[in-house]
């Protein structure tokens, strides 16, 4: 479907968030969500499905079928109008999607229309889709997954970056992102900071005060995170999701796809896969609370999809290198045409992707436990209890990949640390 920018809302011409009753009136006029719903917006039903942290969603449905509608409000939700956040987040949302299109094609949703005084996007309704995060609480297998999601980050990274763009188009969409300042902020203070201190909106399972005070008194801990801080807001070596995580990802039994990247920045080439990992390791991590039976199946399948899609991003990073590499990086007229093998340079570049990821990984593990925003994983366990022994063993283990990301000889020693960690009564 051909994406459509702009347009009018009824007399809607400054900002005004939709509701169920109010959309139909005000949406009615958009000829790309009439061309995926049905003409008659007397015949649309609307329901709001959002339960994320910032954003209205909508399901518009009509006799000719489905759509999305997703409009940013001036705040936080989960927070309230005391958080205020720009509307401009659903305007970088926006241009992330259409790259990422472009970059890994198939691997997002479809934009049908986006109206930037509105803060809202009108796309495609994935559907049997549902957030990869339930089917992973529910014990759930999607089929390919680790290859899907190891092709997109390796194809993201790459043609988002200086070694496959020409430097005017990277350095202008570098130009483009920077505004993009309030929500890539949340990162750096939710994620790479807050945990390590006693930060206001800061939360914690009761029984975790002992870990969490081991974590706070670890200066060489603190010291590499703020590294990991430092090399994310100044290396813009590709254009990162920002929030890859199993809440950004819907999937079926069989097929996946990436939403959400509203948190889009240019960053390190690592900080996708990172945060991708370590939201797969508090899956694994959280498993024994929510099953008993095929518990030691499906952990080990969650293992596997780590390593394979560390494994598959390695493999098609390296595919692109040889096949794709046309920017100012690493040019072929240092290596190739001098009949030299650039093996050894591409072997440097995902040294670096790597030590940045497992920071990552180990960083995230932390903030999801400790700072605002954490994940159902470990909420949705009733048994306070045994959810800050579970949680325990995930900080400890995220504190032993920040310590030793340089370290790390590969994917299988990050899994290996997993099952070591999974019977560790940590306190």
């Amino acid at each position: 479907m051909k994406q459509e920018r702009g347009g009018t809302m009824g007399a809607a011409n400054t900002y005004e968030a939709l509701t169920v009753e109010t959309l139909p009136e005000r949406l009615k006029g958009v000829a790309a969500l009439a061309a995926q719903v049905g003409e008659d917006a007397s015949t649309w039903r609307v329901e709001e499905i959002g339960d994320g942290n910032l954003n209205l969603v909508f399901i518009v449905s009509g006799p000719g079928g489905k759509a999305i509608i997703k409009q940013a409000l001036p705040y936080v939700r989960l927070v309230g109008d005391s958080w205020p956040l720009p509307l401009y987040r659903a305007f970088f949302e926006y241009h992330a999607l259409t790259r990422q299109a472009a970059r890994d094609p198939g691997a997002v949703p479809v934009v049908h229309y986006f109206d930037e005084t509105q803060a809202l996007i009108v796309m495609e309704f994935l559907a049997p889709h549902v957030i990869l995060r339930r089917k992973l609480i529910a014990g759930e297998r999607v089929e390919g997954l680790a290859a899907f999601l190891g092709c997109y980050c390796a194809r993201t990274a790459f043609r988002g970056s200086e070694l496959s763009m020409q430097s005017g188009d990277k350095k202008t969409d570098v130009a483009l992102f920077a505004g993009n300042i309030e929500i890539p902020a949340i990162t750096e203070a939710l994620v790479f900071t807050d945990p390590y201190f006693d930060a206001e909106m800061n939360n914690q399972t009761e029984g975790l005060e002992p870990v969490v005070a081991r974590l706070r008194a670890d200066v060489g801990l603190k010291v590499r995170a703020q590294k990991a801080l430092q090399r994310f807001v100044s290396n813009t070596e590709t254009m990162v999701h920002g929030d890859l995580h199993s809440g950004s990802i819907m999937s079926t039994d069989s097929d996946s796809k990436v939403i959400d990247p509203e948190f889009v920045q240019y960053g390190p080439m690592g900080f996708d896969i990172g945060m991708l990992c370590a939201n797969f390791l508090m899956a694994y991590f959280s498993q024994p609370a929510h099953r008993a039976s095929g518990l030691d199946d499906y952990q080990a399948w969650i293992l596997a999809v780590i390593a394979d899609t560390c494994s598959t991003f390695e493999t098609e990073f390296r595919h692109l290198w040889k096949t794709e590499r046309t920017g100012i990086l690493y040019p072929a007229s240092l290596f190739e045409d001098q009949g030299h093998d650039s093996t050894p340079a591409c072997d440097a570049v995902l040294a670096g992707i790597w030590r940045d990821a497992w920071a990552v990984c180990g960083i995230e593990m932390h903030r999801r436990c400790l700072s605002l925003a954490h994940n159902a994983d470990f909420e949705e366990i009733a048994d306070v209890s045994l959810r800050a022994r579970l949680e325990a063993r995930n900080l400890m283990m995220g504190a032993e990949l920040i310590h030793t990301a340089e370290e790390i000889s590969g994917v299988e020693a990050v899994c290996a640390l997993a099952r070591s960690f999974n019977g560790k009564d940590v306190s």
